[in-house]
């Protein structure tokens, strides 16, 4: 980077210096394999310098790599290339180290060849897509490129499956062989594994970029699509299923389970016409079965090239994929060897599965997680696991019938593998009867399980897909009880008579439990229909499957948490990863450069402790950048407010915050803001059962009336399906204010930290003039599974500061929630607003460490309200002094 000077960023605009330090800052991390943390305030334009630095250093970097592939092309024949060989003996003639050193030197050449050939027929695909020459393109390939989209799709069909007139062999789970039988199977008998190596397109050198919703990843879509490389870059847009499927059939079935489940059926499907077709076999008499008409190999590879041809968001896709009848989720996968840039959701790429599954390989790339300050408790929550009383018991009556069914079917190996699961899940269900929290290996030797090897099961989950085969099977028979198919004989009622034998004493002993236990505790009729609703969108099986490899888990990364209520089928087990640093190292470890980016990151420490230290990640590895804000200082205006306006002290701590005089004094610091900021006022509670019982007593006394006589009130929705009607009406309140000039002189909305409106929401301009939280948030240390993931931290990580790992996690928790709630005003360079933090405890200077830096360093504290009040007053002052000019 030193040689070739300053790398050049193009830009839509004239960056911002903070902007171009941004860039230069990540050019830098990307060049040199860091792990960087990232913090840029919203209104920065952090997606953008995110684009154009990332891109800007992929562009240098391919360039570089083909100069030097040119100089040692150049260079054969002429000049001896410098490639270490390594012989089994220092002892050997000189003849032979030459000629190995030649050899080396041909292969080495012979590679950059192909490299430098398959570069340039890449290049030339994408022009000619980029012409429209796509189509023409597609209609000259080989008619055998069907099969080679097959098995591009890993669509191979089970040996042992039977006549495709027989819709039950399907369900059948092929013979089971363990990882050291399929290897000498495969190594005697020829398989092809090498033929599909062949046939997958080499990775090349890209940018993956996650983040958290559908639509931050379309916004970040749109940033490309605006930014210089629009028309040079390869991007490929990733997602589930549920939001790519355009066969409006399966669209309709609702639940990500079961669309996922018919996708794979379908595909199957038409996988076993083609063998059949392939193999000259005739077809007997039965019900045909469906098969998608979105996946043929020649649209897949037509919209694959239209994908890599121009920059699409998924809505934009989805619209083509309908017109061309193609598939854009098996598409995109297609697509994502060739792509320079490839965006996809946080759990595509942070669950190696997932990962696996999608196609994605993070080995030698770029990783950029965006709007990461919680990916701790990401990485936690994907890889915890929850199961409920009924969902074991649903799982265990759905794979007896299987058993039962299929017995003289299947191998003996398989049946083993399926007693070993049934026995599992019915010690599983007889553990629920108490509430507590143990270690993996004491919940293991609870359950009377500890002789069963987990691993070897999960690798039969995996082998076997039993999961997805009983999926099927109790699709097939849904609603009419397995036995009670037209089809059902004699033989088949006894076998039925026999299951309910064998697990009539589980069921007699569910019955025992839920007696036993508050018998007549019921739960309401509307909360009732919609948890059943919820226990049969998800499959039981694949919920106990995930439990089963969270048991995997080492010891002391993870605990397991009984909560037992009313009764056995509401009760629930939960897996609680406390180390999700052991789930994070493959990733730091595989790619060449991780970005984790964010608005607010602060504080960091947990991130370098918990993520990286103990991933493994060497501090010399870790970069930290923090961008101040566009918006110049005169327009930020944060105050710690230490009391109120009757000198009664702010500190709302568990003890005096239900107090009358805390909250009274809550009420008049209100009223005073009310009465000097225009627009709107945002105000965050600690908790919803804070703000219930505040807003109680303001109602009581009094406030309200006040209140509402300066602002209209709002507040937060319970249903996150009215938030945007309240946001709209909110809006629409302050715009009719700033027009009528009557006696409103805006609107008041009551939120609360962590809820609906701290996160995601825009509260820019007159929309939030003013942000006022109230008190500290901090998190229920009553809570069984934070105390222990602090007992986790206290015992794992170094002690530091004075305080302990467990200690700093609670105060880290807390003001990264103060933090999210705080940005959510200022919204852009010409934006201003006020920041109120009301509790003196923002005064400790370990406290406003922890706030961005680009409102710290402008923060001032006011032990008595009149000094504070009067600044407020003067900022709106000479805000409206400067609007009237």
């Amino acid at each position: 980077m030193e040689e070739a000077g300053a790398p050049h960023f193009p830009f839509p605009y004239q960056p911002y210096p903070i902007q171009e330090q941004f860039m230069q800052a990540l050019y830098g991390a990307l060049e040199h394999g860091k792990v960087g943390i990232f913090e840029s305030p919203t209104g920065t334009g952090k997606s953008l310098s995110l684009i154009c630095g990332a891109l800007s250093w992929l562009r240098d970097h391919e360039e570089k790599r083909r100069q030097e592939a040119d100089r040692l092309l150049q260079g054969d024949g002429g000049t001896s290339l410098s490639i270490s060989t390594t012989t089994s003996s220092s002892a050997e003639p000189d003849w032979i180290t030459d000629f190995v050193q030649k050899k080396a030197e041909r292969d080495f050449v012979s590679k950059l060849k192909d490299e430098e050939l398959r570069r340039k027929k890449r290049e030339e695909h994408l022009e000619m897509i980029r012409n429209n020459s796509q189509l023409k393109y597609a209609l000259k390939r080989k008619s055998c490129e069907d099969d080679e989209a097959v098995k591009l799709l890993q669509l191979s069909k089970d040996p042992q499956e039977g006549e495709l007139n027989n819709p039950e062999e399907e369900l059948i789970v092929a013979e089971y062989e363990s990882d050291d039988e399929s290897k000498t199977k495969n190594k005697f008998c020829g398989g092809d594994d090498d033929d599909e190596d062949d046939l997958v397109e080499e990775h090349i050198t890209k940018i993956y970029y996650c983040s958290r919703t559908h639509s931050q990843l379309a916004q970040f879509v749109h940033e490309v699509q605006k930014s210089p490389f629009s028309q040079d870059i390869s991007l490929v847009p990733l997602g589930s299923r549920q939001n790519m499927c355009v066969n409006e059939e399966v669209r309709r079935l609702g639940s990500v389970q079961r669309i996922n489940d018919r996708c794979m059926e379908m595909q199957k499907n038409k996988h076993d016409q083609r063998l059949k077709e392939v193999e000259g076999g005739k077809r007997k008499r039965g019900a045909s079965k469906a098969v998608c008409p979105y996946v043929g190999a020649q649209g897949l590879q037509t919209l694959r090239d239209t994908v890599l041809g121009a920059v699409r968001d998924i809505e934009q896709l989805l619209s083509l994929a309908r017109e061309t009848r193609s598939c854009p989720y098996y598409a995109t996968r297609l697509a994502i060897p060739p792509a320079q840039l490839v965006v996809l959701p946080y759990q595509t790429v942070l669950h190696e599965g997932t990962r696996r599954a999608s196609g994605v390989q993070l080995k030698g790339q770029v990783l950029i997680i965006d709007e990461a300050h919680n990916l701790s408790d990401v990485l936690s929550c994907i890889h915890s696991s929850e199961l409920t009383g009924a969902q074991l018991c649903r799982a265990h009556s759905q794979l007896a019938q299987y058993s039962e069914r299929y017995r003289s079917r299947l191998k003996a190996k398989n049946l083993m593998y399926i007693k070993q699961i049934l026995f599992v899940v019915e010690r599983l269900v007889r553990v629920l009867g108490a509430t507590e929290l143990l270690t993996i290996n004491n919940f293991l030797f609870k359950a009377q399980i500890d002789n069963i090897n987990l691993f070897k099961v999960q690798r039969y989950f995996e082998k076997s897909m039993i999961s997805r085969k009983l999926c099927g099977f109790i699709e097939k028979y849904a609603g009419t009880g397995v036995t009670s198919h037209t089809q059902t004989s004699h033989t088949q009622t006894q076998t039925a008579n026999k299951e309910n034998r064998r697990t009539e004493g589980l069921n007699r002993y569910l019955q025992t439990l839920q007696s036993s236990q508050q018998p007549d505790t019921e739960s309401p009729p509307g909360q009732q229909g919609a948890a059943e609703d919820r226990e049969l969108a998800a499959s039981p099986m694949m919920q106990v499957e995930g439990f089963f490899m969270a048991l995997t888990n080492a010891n002391t990364d993870g605990r397991v948490v009984l909560h037992t209520q009313g009764s056995v089928a509401v009760s629930s087990m939960k897996f609680l990863l406390l180390n999700p640093a052991v789930h994070f190292a493959q990733v730091l470890k595989d790619c060449r450069a991780v970005i984790i980016a964010g608005g607010t990151m602060q504080p960091v420490s947990d991130f370098k402790q918990e993520l990286l230290f103990s991933a493994g990640v060497g501090a010399e590895r870790i970069i930290e950048f923090s961008c101040g804000h566009v918006i110049p200082p005169e327009n930020i205006l944060p105050i710690v407010l230490c009391s109120g306006p009757s000198g009664q002290e702010l500190e709302f701590t568990f003890q005096n915050r239900d107090t009358p005089h805390m909250m009274e004094e809550t009420g008049r610091v209100l009223s005073n803001l009310c009465n000097v900021v225009p627009g709107g006022v945002v105000c965050f509670f600690p908790s919803y059962d804070y703000s219930r019982r505040i807003l109680d007593n303001w109602e009581a006394s009094g406030v309200l009336a006040r209140l509402s006589s300066k602002k209209k009130i709002f507040q937060e929705p319970k249903k996150a399906n009215q938030v945007e009607k309240v946001l709209n009406e909110f809006s629409r309140t302050i715009q009719r204010c700033a027009v009528d000039g009557g006696t409103l002189s805006g609107a008041l909305l009551f939120s609360v930290v962590g809820g609906k409106m701290s996160e995601g929401i825009n509260f820019s301009d007159e929309l939030g003039r003013c942000i006022v939280m109230v008190g500290m948030p901090y998190p229920n240390i009553k809570s069984p599974e934070l105390k222990e993931k602090m007992a986790y931290l206290d015992k794992n990580l170094p002690h530091s500061g004075g305080r302990s790992p467990g200690q700093a996690l609670i105060e880290n928790l807390c003001m990264k929630a103060v933090n999210q709630s705080i940005g959510r005003a200022i919204r852009h360079r010409e934006d201003y607003a006020c920041i109120v933090l009301c509790d003196r405890r923002y005064s400790r200077p370990a406290t406003l460490a922890k706030l961005p830096d680009w409102i710290r360093a402008h923060t001032h504290t006011h032990t008595s309200f009149g000094p504070a009040f009067a600044s407020l007053r003067r900022f709106f002052m000479e805000k409206k002094k400067q609007q009237q000019l």
